[in-house]
């Protein structure tokens, strides 16, 4: 979405207005579809059937009135009942002098001359995917401003082709930077209105090719303190310092378009610039392929807070809380805050230490206001440095950027304290800026970024990288290589785990703790009992963690991942607190799996724990596909010779049992080589797969190229099978699993029980079990990933007597029953949450009370009940298999 040409176009349709194309233009400024307009215009799509009237179903209803009030027009059509039944999205009446509008979702109303309708076009913004929620954090100016910043950056490198090199590059970020303070300043009173903008315009010519030279002059003056031998109107400009325009970096040259650009800039309100996600929308602009979803990467406050307030922010709170307004308590307050240190290893351009920073300095203010109440005639200062915050980035840009918004950041914050306080330390010259790094935090040393020093208090925090393993590049690898040197298994964790043990070791026996947003994946699966013990070896707990949460940052098309917050510190009396859904309970401790239950690692078993029927992965063909045959062509292939039918069974696995797909596979015993061969179409096939397996990078499968008419791993229950499919989405109840008759083929897409007995459907198809699963397994994004090694081979089930074995089977047919009564229903069908059948969904609660009683006679009453209780039995159990 393109901020800029939505304001131009609506501009360009009021400037020359067409009544009649007006509503149509509107809805294509906001990147409505071409066609859908075009049938709207013909009618199609118009529901109201009265001149001069457009009523588009969940988009508008729009009324061109002459006539009457619009007041008491739109008054009355807000609440018409055969408009709201048709959801239009938006309200508009005109007379083409003046526009009033309501959004029907938000209540929000426009009432304005339409001649300023460019200056309200965020109001319709939800007509172009962006909702207002968005646009509150993702302020529509900064959008605007990285996307005018982005054709700068596009001009000044066709300018300077040489600029693109890794040097010039790192010049051209920091004369950015200047840039971009500049025009900040001008807007905020560091430097007079629109005293850069106008100095520029007025002393360069229009082609560009002095202003070079103009700000060469320029940002030297900016860092002189005393200036002689200048023009008036560059020692106007004030004494800035603070490092930012100390060194006498070159300045690239400028054309026609690019000094243009630099001025249109200029005129934008740089005023309504959010520092906390302006940076990370700037970031896109040297990085084309982001710029499409500006902001997408950009960690909205809310999540921030996620991290801050139970890491640092509560307890200081609680401090003031109890201070009331005891001067003593609260100067001991201003004391700790100004011995505090906020760091930042994976800092981006800056968005955690922006609001840890703003955040102490409210709570400064809220300390003053105590200590001095109204008294505004004392000189105050804050004694909140930029010095008590460290970062590390690996992106030069980003980290250039960071610097740079923590100091827009500190004079919006003197600006506050101003309002409170009638005045503050002014902003310039500028005082020495945060600790920010440019370089691999896996690889620097931590400790010389920022220092333990003695009387502190360090609070690490951050979104790092997640990036699993299949996704690190070669350099990322490596980086994994270095920082898990010694440690087994680390090839299979995520990249954020480096940060979460370096962060580890940094912090053991300080007085510092940290606190990361994550994929949950390091809390679930295998990651668990591959990591974790390394960090309850440190002598270090989980203080508070925020479990599994939909990850949102207010970005149109944001990303899909569900995340984790998890805080560690040293051992600590303090209460450990646990964040579900939002809401935080104290608990006794937080485990890895982010539950209120021991510090308990499950591991993956060869074997089940308890005494349950074994369960397999299904049959892998490592065939290339020759081996399996849909519909269609084993209709064909029977039709042609009906003697393969013999050599012909039905192929099921998860996605073919969930959504009743069929697929069939060719089934050769060794004994029926020579037969299956002399049919002509499956010889070609097994010669096929023979070649496949001989080509394969993989030396087991190349192996198994002297048995092509074979599975590569081939298992077989002759007469019934239990299908347990090993991807299920989170949103089920239940993992959908089922019986299959004899002589069906389960692939490697799903577990397989083998000619089971049926009771264990109702262990597996339990609450108890998915409450297990839940918590143990791995995900594919979300979904549930399913394994015998670390799902059902782990579950602790207590030995049961033949009598309760019976019980559950009765309970099992009840829930087959009840599955027969929809035969027109998929699997996936039964088990959506929103559509299961009530008799289905009782049949299942009853089977669940049936396997809780296995457990005790006492019903469970949640979900965390079940689960401590399960850790429990599954610490005892593995306690017992231990040698005497």
């Amino acid at each position: 979405m393109n901020i800029e040409k939505i304001e131009d176009t609506i501009q360009s349709l009021v400037t020359d207005l067409d009544e009649k194309s007006f509503i149509y233009d509107l809805l294509l400024a906001y990147n409505q579809p071409k066609s859908s307009i075009t049938r709207l215009k013909k009618g199609d799509y118009n529901l109201s059937k009265i001149s001069d009237e457009i009523l588009w179903k969940k988009k508008l209803f729009f009324k061109n009135e002459t006539d009457s009030d619009l007041h008491d027009l739109i008054d009355k059509l807000k609440n018409d009942p055969g408009i709201i039944k048709h959801h239009p999205r938006f309200i508009i009446v005109t007379d083409f002098q003046t526009l009033l509008s309501v959004d029907t979702r938000t209540k929000d109303t426009l009432d304005i001359p339409i001649v300023s309708l460019a200056k309200h076009y965020d109001f319709f913004l939800p007509w172009a995917g962006m909702e207002k929620s968005q646009f509150q954090s993702e302020n529509p100016a900064d959008i605007k401003a990285a996307e005018r910043m982005g054709r700068l950056y596009d001009l000044i490198l066709e300018d300077n082709p040489a600029e693109s090199e890794t040097n010039s590059r790192h010049l051209l970020n920091t004369f950015l930077s200047r840039l971009l303070f500049c025009f900040f300043a001008e807007d905020t009173g560091i430097f007079a209105d629109d005293q850069f903008t106008n100095a520029l315009a007025s002393h360069t010519d229009q082609d560009g090719s002095d202003l070079q030279a103009y700000l060469q002059k320029l940002f030297k003056v900016l860092n002189l303190r005393e200036r002689f031998d200048c023009p008036q109107f560059l020692q106007d400009f004030p004494y800035v310092n603070g490092g930012l325009f100390a060194n006498d970096h070159p300045v690239p040259i400028f054309s026609t378009r690019s000094r243009k650009i630099i001025i249109e800039c200029g005129a934008l309100n740089w005023k309504a610039i959010n520092p906390d996600i302006f940076g990370s929308m700037i970031q896109a602009v040297v990085h084309n392929d982001r710029r499409s979803s500006m902001g997408m990467h950009y960690t909205s406050v809310v999540n921030i807070m996620k991290v801050i307030e139970p890491l640092f922010l509560n307890d200081l709170y609680a401090e003031l809380d109890r201070a009331k307004n005891n001067k003593k308590k609260l100067i001991k307050l201003l004391d700790r805050l100004c011995h505090l240190r906020i760091f930042d290893p994976a800092c981006g351009s800056g968005n955690f230490l922006i609001i840890a920073y703003k955040e102490l300095c409210k709570l400064e203010i809220e300390i003053f206001k105590r200590l001095y109440g109204k008294q505004l005639t004392f000189r105050f200062f804050s004694n909140i440095k930029l010095t008590q915050f460290y970062g590390i980035e690996l992106d030069d840009f980003a980290h250039e950027t960071a610097k740079l918004s923590l100091w827009l950041a500190e004079h919006q914050m003197n600006l506050a304290f101003k309002e409170v306080f009638g005045e503050t330390r002014p902003t310039l010259p500028l005082q020495d800026g945060g600790f920010i790094v440019c370089g691999n935090a896996t690889r620097l040393d931590w400790e010389k970024v920022c220092p333990k020093d003695e009387g502190v208090e360090i609070y690490i925090l951050g979104n790092p990288p997640y990036l699993g393993s299949s996704m690190q590049s070669k350099e990322q690898k490596i980086d994994m290589a270095v920082v898990f040197d010694g440690i087994k298994g680390y090839k299979n964790l995520d990249y954020i785990a480096c940060w979460f043990l370096i962060g580890s070791k940094y912090i053991q026996y300080t007085n510092a703790q940290l606190a990361f947003v994550s994929t949950n994946s390091i809390n679930q699966g295998e990651q668990v009992a591959l990591f974790w013990p390394h960090i309850f070896a440190m002598t270090l707990e989980i203080g508070f963690a925020h479990q599994s949460f939909k990850w949102t940052n207010n970005a149109k098309g944001n990303a899909g991942v569900t995340c984790v917050v998890v805080g560690i510190r040293n051992p600590s009396g303090e209460p450990k607190v646990l964040f579900k859904g939002g809401i935080n309970h104290t608990v006794k401790n937080i485990n890895p799996y982010l539950s209120n239950s021991k510090n308990l690692v499950v591991k993956k078993r060869r074997i089940p724990l308890a005494i349950v029927p074994v369960m397999n992965y299904g049959n892998k063909p490592a065939d290339g596909g020759h081996l399996s045959l849909t519909k269609h062509e084993c209709s064909e292939l029977i039709a042609k010779t009906p003697k393969a039918k013999h050599f012909i069974k039905k192929f099921i696995g998860s996605t073919e049992f969930i959504n009743d797909k069929q697929r069939y596979c060719l089934w050769i015993e060794n004994d029926e080589l020579e037969q299956a061969q002399s049919i002509g179409e499956i010889d070609v096939r097994i010669e096929k797969v023979r070649q496949f397996r001989l080509n394969s990078k993989k030396k087991a499968t190349r192996e198994k190229a002297d048995i092509p008419h074979r599975f590569a791993e081939a298992r077989y229950g002759s007469k019934n099978s239990i299908i347990i499919p090993s991807h299920s989405s989170e949103r089920r109840d239940y993992i959908p699993i089922g019986f299959l008759e004899g002589g069906t083929i389960i692939p490697n897409s799903a577990q397989a029980i083998y000619d089971p007995p049926p009771y264990i459907f109702a262990i597996i198809s339990s609450r108890m079990h998915m409450t297990w699963v839940r918590t143990v397994a791995g995900r594919l994004k979300t979904d549930y990933r399913y394994s015998s090694a670390l799902c059902y081979n782990t579950f602790p089930f207590p030995e049961i007597t033949n009598a309760q074995k019976k019980i559950l089977e009765d309970h099992v047919f009840k829930v087959l029953d009840e599955r027969e009564q929809h035969p027109e229903k998929t699997m996936a069908q039964l088990y959506d949450p929103d559509k299961m059948p009530g008799g289905l969904r009782l049949a299942h609660h009853e089977m669940d009370i049936a396997v809780e009683k296995c457990y005790r006679s006492r019903p469970f009453k949640s979900d965390e009940e079940r689960l401590e209780y399960l850790f429990k039995l599954y610490e005892k159990m593995i306690k017992e298999e231990e040698p005497k």
